[in-house]
């Protein structure tokens, strides 16, 4: 059996703790929300407004994140990344209305589209085929960590102080997690004191690439591929589901069924705490059906398609008041929206022509995923607009983009392997892939 170095398992921690940051900086707003409200003298429909902002700049500038990160490497890229929206998570402390709360946001999503591209190339430049959905899940385990932590942590400082001082401590969560970053990682290629037989085994190990390491693919060119829309459709329909936990369930909670911030802090985690084991489990059955036997594009759908029929029963929660029901209604959601992250974030490394387009192919999949983002917020400011408060139809609406997605997966996305580049998708040869800036 071939050997890996075991110091990976230290580089996807980071990544861990980094997309666990990425979520605490993105929730503290929903948490913050109900008081941020009272205090400036917002309506629903600006809150939404709000609350979508991130999603603008973050959706937008996912493409050139991710070919910056593959230009500069994970290293350099994901310390601007994490180093920037810590930074703006900073500022909206010290926002004093629509206009400049809107704007911290904006600025806060620029600084968080390298976060996902930025693991994804670690996930590829560590760890083999046979190990990245369990790396990816790991990762991406990160979000429901976040998620958990945000609500008791948030909800005690704004209990304890108040929101701008929330903003100050999750912030600076961020800036701490750059300087540790900073010193310890670097690429197996240039890692000292690594067993040289396996750092061999790893580099040996990564994918076949389908077009040379000088050639440019077009960016257009990789839009001509039936797995790549595959791949953007599937996270558009699983972050519908997942942003609204993210950006409207700390409000569901408090005005559906009359939760206090307390039972926010506490209650309120259980879903989230979940989608821990739900990411960790998606992980590593997929690539447990790949070392038995089953081809990729199997092992990856089977988890991707079971995930989002399981997600699909936040539906039923539009029809129950029981909190105990909703609470478990909830906890299975994010637990299958957590079981197919884990397979999305192993598809870039899993298809990607070569090492120079994982970052690329990770910022073009959550370009369309966060349009969910934007679209889940304003949706639902606005149905709670026309319904005087009803979350039924949001509730219904995200259950059958669930449904949809796990359709897409199945008959749209096609089969799981490097992508088969054309030479007219192509523009010749550029800078060696290994040139650092």
């Amino acid at each position: 059996m071939r050997r890996y170095p075991r110091i990976r398992w230290l580089m996807i921690a980071f990544c861990f703790f980094a997309i666990a940051i990425n979520y605490i900086d993105r929730i503290n707003l929903a948490i913050a929300a109900p008081h941020i409200k009272q205090d400036l003298g917002l309506d629903d429909t600006s809150m939404g407004l709000i609350l979508g902002a991130f999603f603008w700049t973050y959706a937008l500038m996912q493409i050139p994140a991710g070919r910056l990160i593959d230009r500069l490497g994970a290293r350099t890229g994901l310390a601007i990344a994490v180093g920037w929206w810590s930074l703006f998570t900073v500022f909206t402390a010290f926002g004093r209305g629509f206009t400049s709360i809107f704007a911290s946001r904006l600025m806060l999503g620029l600084g968080e589209s390298g976060g996902y591209p930025g693991c994804a190339k670690v996930v590829y430049s560590w760890f083999a085929k046979k190990e990245r959905a369990t790396a990816s899940g790991i990762f991406d385990a990160g979000p429901r960590a976040g998620s958990a932590i945000a609500l008791p942590l948030v909800a005690w400082l704004i209990s304890v102080w108040d929101w701008e001082t929330s903003f100050i401590v999750t912030g600076g969560l961020g800036l701490a997690w750059v300087a540790v970053w900073l010193v310890f990682y670097r690429e197996p290629e240039e890692m000292k004191g690594l067993n040289e037989q396996e750092r061999q085994n790893l580099l040996a190990d990564r994918s076949v690439q389908t077009v040379d390491k000088n050639e440019k693919v077009r960016i257009g060119g990789l839009f001509r591929h039936r797995t790549v829309w595959g791949m953007m459709i599937g996270f558009f329909c699983m972050n519908f589901a997942t942003y609204f936990f993210v950006t409207w369930f700390p409000t569901y909670l408090t005005m559906a069924h009359g939760f206090s911030l307390k039972e926010l802090g506490t209650l309120g985690a259980i879903p989230a705490l979940m989608g821990i084991p739900g990411s960790l489990l998606g992980g590593i059955t997929s690539d447990w059906l790949y070392r038995k036997g089953f081809s990729l594009t199997t092992a990856r759908k089977a988890c991707l398609i079971g995930g989002m029929l399981l997600s699909s029963v936040i539906a039923f929660a539009a029809f129950t008041n029981s909190v105990p029901v909703i609470l478990t209604l909830f906890s299975l959601t994010y637990a299958g929206l957590a079981f197919t992250a884990a397979n999305i974030w192993t598809l870039p490394a899993d298809v990607a022509p070569s090492a120079s387009y994982v970052g690329t192919l990770g910022g073009i999949q959550n370009f369309a995923g966060n349009l969910a983002g934007i679209v889940t917020a304003s949706f639902t400011g606005l149905m709670l607009t026309l319904s005087h408060g009803s979350f039924v139809v949001p509730l219904l609406v995200a259950g059958g983009i669930c449904v949809f997605g796990a359709l897409n997966f199945m008959f749209i996305m096609g089969k799981i392997e490097p992508l088969p580049i054309k030479k007219t998708e192509t523009v010749g040869p550029v800078l060696p892939a290994d040139h650092k800036i």
